[in-house]
């Protein structure tokens, strides 16, 4: 038997590298962040529970990887999804879907993005991986196609308002209500309220599925346009 050319080797690792950041997902939505295991993780991925030090460094990043690679397809959907915006308004309508896409998360997945606001908050910060550079690629061309004038300030602007409002949105004992925290965010950008999805048109579908079934959902919809977008080879976030 002749041995595996680099490009398959490339593409199983690859593929086994998204099954522990699904069954990370899975998992964390089913039992919680803490009382979830990387032994529990490696067995719901069919894997051998070395691999997950082969991939990642801890449970942590583990974890941040597994929730921006969730984001990430969320918001690549979102942008993607027809009818295509077209026009002068075409940037508007996109930026209310990336603010739509990050809130119907906080939404939907309550206990995965608590638990995603609460290890970004925590002494090991942000982790700065793959999965995160493409949801911030996205996030960085949706404000482009919005109008700034200047992306690389205004997009890390974009996030930090987008995390308060998740933030918001879960806080114990005082959550403030979506709709609420949408007409702020759609205020500062000048964004009509029928823009994106508002919250009177989500009503099933995948939007309310579970974590599993969701990502299935958008992993069919590969390869299109947004998500197959990658930031430019050696292009880092500019924070």
């Amino acid at each position: 038997m002749s041995p595996r050319s680099a490009s398959v080797n490339e593409e199983l690792r690859r593929r086994s590298r998204e099954r522990l950041l699904q069954a990370t997902v899975e998992l964390v939505a089913e039992r919680g962040y803490e009382t979830t295991t990387l032994g529990a993780i490696a067995d719901r991925a069919g894997s051998a529970r070395g691999l997950i030090s082969y991939y990642f460094p801890g449970k942590r990043q583990l974890f941040q990887s597994a929730v921006h690679r969730l984001m990430h397809l969320t918001l690549a959907e979102a942008l993607e999804r027809g009818p295509r915006p077209e026009g002068p308004d075409s940037g508007q309508e996109m930026l209310a879907r990336a603010i739509d896409a990050v809130l119907g998360l906080a939404r939907d997945q309550p206990v995965l993005m608590r638990a995603h606001m609460a290890g970004i908050l925590q002494q090991e910060g942000f982790v700065q991986c793959d999965e995160q550079q493409r949801l911030a690629f996205l996030l960085r061309t949706a404000v482009a196609r919005y109008g700034s004038p200047d992306p690389d300030t205004d997009y890390p602007l974009l996030r930090a308002n987008l995390m308060g409002a998740v933030v918001a949105a879960l806080l114990p004992g005082a959550p403030m209500p979506l709709e609420r925290l949408r007409g702020e965010l759609f205020a500062r950008y000048g964004l009509k309220w029928e823009r994106g999805i508002p919250p009177d048109k989500v009503r099933g579908g995948p939007l309310e599925a579970s974590p599993a079934a969701r990502v299935r959902h958008l992993e069919r919809l590969r390869p299109c346009g947004w998500e197959a977008s990658r930031e430019p080879h050696g292009a880092r976030e500019r924070r």
